[in-house]
């Protein structure tokens, strides 16, 4: 067999990026905490928008690739916990918000999709769309759509502005920062399965 269809054979047998480390239940553990810390820290890599309450933070490629490499159970996990911590008082929200209080922001919502967006890149992960360039760049796509949907709906009716005065605040400042996080994912990933073949 050539080392080519060796590590094909090797990638094939591991559902998600995650399941390459050893080990189940103290793993599976030490992944669930480590993504919601990790986008917490990425919540406080912050520009502020003047035209706009929400800021430009690295939350989104956190939530997304995190979720493409740990599958949906843990990527849920996660970001249920990072939501429940930050509601009970965590100050990891972007720019250090925490407490019930945070409800009450515009940008609320988009933690809100990060659960459902995470929780879907890790289904979209288990269906080996995580494997290719073209394919993990729809996938990122599929999540930021689903980010947006949630926090635009929750923007417009906090701000109580229209749903296309909300797409003004919510989505188009970030259209192009989405992208190139988009296209680091889409090198990141399929990269990071090559190694995975080779290693294992």
């Amino acid at each position: 067999m050539s080392f080519n269809a060796t590590a094909a054979a090797r990638r094939s047998q591991l559902p998600v990026l995650a399941d390459a480390l050893a080990g189940t239940l103290l793993r599976d553990a030490a992944l669930v905490i480590g993504f919601a810390v990790m986008v917490g820290i990425l919540a406080q890599v912050v520009i502020p928008l003047p035209f706009t309450p929400v800021p430009v933070t690295g939350q989104t490629f956190g939530v997304l690739v995190g979720g493409l490499a740990l599958g949906w159970r843990r990527a849920l996990a996660g970001m249920t916990f990072y939501a429940l911590a930050g509601l009970a008082g965590v100050p990891w929200f972007a720019q250090a918000h925490g407490g019930w209080q945070a409800l009450h922001l515009p940008s609320f919502g988009y933690i809100l999709g990060f659960l459902v967006a995470a929780s879907l890149l890790g289904e979209l992960a288990e269906r080996r769309l995580d494997r290719s360039p073209l394919t993990t760049l729809a996938a990122m796509a599929a999540g930021s759509l689903v980010i947006y949907l949630f926090g635009v709906t929750w923007l417009a009716a906090t701000l109580h502005v229209s749903l296309l005065k909300g797409i003004q605040l919510g989505v188009l400042p970030f259209l192009i920062g989405d992208a190139i996080k988009s296209l680091l994912a889409a090198g990141l990933l399929p990269g990071a399965w090559r190694l995975v073949g080779r290693n294992h």
